[in-house]
């Protein structure tokens, strides 16, 4: 500026070329507001001074104004020379807006520039981006005179469009003729390479980059880190990433990023500090794999530091950063801090409502994560499969068929009916809401199956009691090809427990290990314990549990305390809660049993010394509920409940079935009333059982003839099993009611599990 200045001061003697000097010291400088004066005070303008402002706007990320620059340029009638066209096709790719190239092309047709190398490497580049592969090769073809340039912009163009042999194609014929890549060029192959999954050509070219000496630049770098990750040699990529350059931010992020994806958080984590110490500033991507990798681990402690290393940083305000900082606060079990930072974001996205509403379906508030779902679709948010999977999800942990359907509905609307996750979500959605044959018909029309179809429609099947169709579609799951994995056998293993299928059980547990390699886990054994103990093999149950490679969870003692009260097994009951209450003191559900227990066997003396030490523990036993939907509202009933509006007719139909089943045949089994009271009185109280209640309410709210559809909190008790079958009888109507373990469909005097449950 003080040249400038002497030069004003001396009377303004430039000439156009040395004032388009002045010019481009401005540009280069970064001083546009003085470039712009300069440049609207020159008494004659040429095209190199609108080129060099062009320059300038570009490098500003000023692009319209570069754009109009352009405009006034061309109207003021100057040449258009290949460097005018190489600048706007430039700002055209920098705005996304390279689909416009083809306008200029016809420009530069008419003009005879296409042949040009610097202009066709800038229309490669154009046609690149907006993915019109053909034309950026007609243009290569083209060029008379190619350099290096060209050929490593046509082998970019096919890489970065996934035309992963054309572009190895190139790269070999430039090498023919004798050009040497640059580092651009090795990466661009290096992605073909990773695409193709042609490991041991990338081995041949690494040796080329190690010759050419491009092995410490950070281009070249970053792709070598891809296609080590990508190839899973994670030794080599951390070779190369100790030795190349480490200044740039770009590596650091990018190794976080791919082992907070590979389930090596730790790794990523200590990266990120590694980086920190190396006083290199981490930028939005670096943040958001780090704080993925830190949900993953549940770290709340070193998530807050993250947090406010952000706000020191100034990037609260970035949405992938907002959205990860959200992510790691739901899964810490902080979701009240994901809604805040939600609530205050600016920029949401769909991740950001994703997030959220995952969030909620992960802790357990479906009803929240449902309402976030409606006000999503009023912001005029377009949902993705990831959204349409978590609120299916949701609707299945409430039952919420209604919903459920509604959702499905809304998802073929928007084409995603068709898309494997969101058929996976609608198999488990309609399994737990009691219309497996909705979840097999999703089953049978999906275009593509995974893992994870096989295994819902497996533990679909299972959880309604259906063992054999849940081991057919095991069966079919390999007649196709498809390995089973941990989760197939634990469905497989539930199936037969649930159906009673005792052989077949002991032969899949043992096959899973010796056919499979899978090393059995809790879960494996629980099911086990529950198959043997359920069949009446207490002992061998018991045994099993002894004989387990690692510690017994309290999920195994229950299973085989559950069995123990069905056959009355009041000893090895009772050593199967001592051994629960070791582990778990104040476990009500193991104290609730266990004085269940003792009041089938008649020994209220012990029930008694129960419920009083529960009591000086200030512990209470959980309620039986059931509830029932009806037109998108939930009716929730407890044991005597009389709070019901409807109370008046819910208590009339049950006298009316009273009065039905007794004329049928059907004689109250008192021995499910765990109360030292009188018969009669044990006659009354099971009449006002949740369940029944609920039966009651649903025959006069829902349509003649139609389904009924019951959730329980607790296993359904013999006397109501044993009325709900004779009911089904008389009332000509199916009845599915839902406990805590299994579903039951009576229909016609008969229910699916065979009475075995």
């Amino acid at each position: 500026m003080g040249l400038h200045s002497e030069i004003l001061k001396r009377g303004n003697c430039l000439d156009l070329f040395a004032t388009n000097i002045l010019l481009n010291m401005y540009v280069k400088a970064q001083l546009l507001s003085e470039a712009e004066i300069l440049f609207d005070e020159m008494p004659e303008r040429n095209t190199i001074s609108f080129v060099t402002l062009i320059q300038g706007y570009t490098q500003s990320l000023q692009f319209v104004e570069a754009v109009g620059l352009f405009t006034r340029l061309h109207g003021e009638g100057h040449e258009l020379n290949p460097f005018v066209f190489t600048s706007i096709l430039k700002v055209l790719v920098s705005m996304e807006w390279a689909e416009l190239g083809w306008n200029f092309h016809a420009c530069i047709y008419k003009l005879g520039h296409e042949s040009n190398a610097f202009v066709g490497t800038a229309l490669i580049d154009a046609y690149s981006v907006c993915g019109c592969v053909d034309f950026a090769r007609e243009v290569f073809d083209g060029v008379r005179c190619k350099d290096m340039v060209t050929w490593t912009g046509m082998v970019a163009c096919y890489a970065e469009n996934d035309f992963f042999e054309e572009a190895l194609q190139v790269f070999s014929q430039m090498r023919l003729i004798g050009f040497k890549p640059n580092n651009f060029t090795f990466a661009g192959v290096f992605k073909a390479c990773v695409g193709l999954e042609a490991f041991d050509v990338a081995k041949g070219v690494h040796g080329c980059v190690l010759k050419a000496r491009y092995e410490l630049d950070i281009y070249v770098g970053v792709a070598l880190l891809e296609l080590y990750t990508k190839s899973g040699n994670i030794g080599n990529a951390q070779r190369v990433f100790e030795e190349i350059p480490k200044k740039d931010v770009i590596p650091w992020s990018f190794m976080i990023s791919r082992f907070a994806q590979s389930n090596q958080s730790e790794v990523a984590v200590s990266l990120f500090c590694r980086m920190r110490r190396a006083f290199v500033v981490p930028n939005q991507f670096t943040f958001a794999s780090a704080l993925q990798a830190c949900a993953t681990l549940g770290d709340i402690e070193f998530g807050k530091q993250m947090h406010g290393l952000v706000l020191k940083v100034g990037l609260a305000l970035d949405v992938f950063v907002s959205n990860a900082l959200m992510d790691v606060y739901a899964k810490c079990g902080r979701i009240e801090d994901s809604m805040q930072l939600f609530e205050k974001s600016i920029n949401r996205n769909d991740v950001s409502w994703n997030t959220m509403i995952v969030g909620y379906v992960h802790c357990g508030d479906a009803v929240k994560a449902l309402g976030l779902f409606l006000e999503m679709l009023e912001n005029r948010l377009l949902a993705t499969e990831v959204t349409y999977s978590s609120v299916l999800c949701a609707s299945a942990s409430l039952a919420a068929l209604e919903l459920g359907t509604q959702i499905h509905s809304l998802a073929i609307k928007t084409n995603y009916a068709k898309n494997t996750i969101v058929d996976n979500a609608l198999i488990d959605m309609y399994s737990k809401c009691g219309r497996i044959r909705d979840a097999r018909l999703v089953f049978d029309i999906m275009n593509e199956r995974d893992e994870v179809s096989w295994n819902a429609m497996i533990s679909g099947y299972s959880m309604h009691g259906l063992g054999i169709e849940a081991l057919k579609i095991f069966q079919m799951m390999q007649d196709r090809g498809y390995k089973p994995n941990t989760l197939t056998f634990v469905g497989v293993l539930s199936a037969c427990s649930n159906s009673g299928l005792f052989d077949q059980g002991q032969d899949y547990f043992t096959s899973m290990f010796q056919d499979y390699g899978i090393e059995p886990c809790i879960e494996h054994y629980s099911c086990m314990v529950w198959l043997l103990g359920r069949s009446g093999h207490l002992y061998k149950a018991a045994k099993l549990i002894e004989e387990i490679p690692f510690e017994p969870s309290v999920m195994l003692w229950r299973a085989l305390l559950g069995a123990c009260i069905i056959h009355n097994n009041v000893e090895l009951g009772r050593l199967s809660a001592q051994r629960i209450l070791e582990m778990e003191p104040r476990d009500e559900a193991t104290h609730v049993l266990l004085s269940n227990m003792y009041a089938i066997a008649r020994r209220w003396e012990n029930v008694s010394a129960i419920r009083q030490s529960m009591k000086k523990k200030g512990m209470k036993k959980e309620p039986g509920l059931s509830w029932v939907e009806n037109h998108g509202r939930v009716h929730y009933f407890s044991v005597g409940d009389t709070s019901h509006p409807d109370m008046k007719v819910i208590n009339g139909i049950l006298e009316w079935l009273n009065m039905r089943t007794r004329r049928a045949g059907f004689v109250p089994n008192c021995h499910a009333v765990l109360l030292h009271v009188e018969d009669k009185e044990k006659e009354r109280l099971l009449w006002v059982h949740s369940e029944r209640l609920a039966l009651a309410f649903a025959m006069f709210r829902t349509p003649s003839g139609s389904q009924i559809r019951i959730i329980k909190n607790l296993r359904i008790c013999v006397d109501c099993h044993a009325a709900m079958k004779l009911i089904s009888k008389i009332v000509q109507r199916d009845i599915i009611i839902r406990d805590m373990n299994r579903f039951h469909h009576f229909q016609d005097g008969i229910c699916s599990c065979g009475d075995y449950w």
